[in-house]
């Protein structure tokens, strides 16, 4: 029996991750949270690739840290302290991948959540820095306040994208309760 592809917004996320990031690309988690997207990207792309990995919260990169140590890939990922507004004073290349997980930590204070209003930069500059070909994945989780707000300004932002540049999609599950995550990709025509 084959493995469900559909399962959540994230795994949906992951299996384009794969399709689109080759060894030794550079890629982005615009949001470390608890460093599983981190450890995912920095295995993606392998010893000659590189990975850079934003988190406003101290609790976020020590437990990245700590994953990355225990893969053995600490080398190729680099920790910033830092929120994902600021992507343009630490990457200086273009990348192939963007990944955004937003909301709040797990397990952490649900008070500290993304915003709409840094998240809507850190995309500005993160369209800027996308290769042809390469993708910007947004999972957002909306089942809190801060979180609907941010979910509709992600999505006039992304749907007012020329299409000509851009290739736009929003997939989330429409037969599910209690505001499942929703995944939006954009590809750099």
């Amino acid at each position: 029996m084959k493995e469900c592809f559909f399962t959540n917004s994230m795994n949906l996320a992951k299996n384009i991750a794969i399709r689109k990031l080759d060894k030794g690309d550079i890629a982005v988690d615009a949001t470390m949270g608890n460093g599983n997207d981190t450890v995912f990207l920095a295995n993606l792309v392998g010893e000659e690739g590189k990975v850079y990995s934003f988190d406003i919260q101290e609790v976020a990169l020590e437990n990245t840290q700590r994953k990355l140590i225990e893969n053995n890939i600490f080398n190729r990922v680099q920790l910033i302290h830092d929120g994902h507004e600021n992507i343009d004073k630490y990457v200086k290349e273009n990348v192939n991948l963007i990944m955004f997980n937003l909301g709040y930590l797990p397990k952490a204070s649900h008070e500290i959540t993304t915003k709409g209003e840094t998240t809507i930069i850190a995309l500005e500059k993160s369209l800027k820095i996308l290769n042809k070909g390469g993708v910007i994945l947004i999972v957002i989780y909306y089942g809190h306040e801060n979180g609907k707000v941010e979910k509709e300004m992600v999505e006039e932002f992304t749907s007012k994208l020329n299409q000509k540049e851009y290739n736009v999609v929003r997939l989330q599950f429409i037969n599910q309760i209690n505001n499942p995550p929703m995944l939006i990709a954009v590809e750099k025509r």
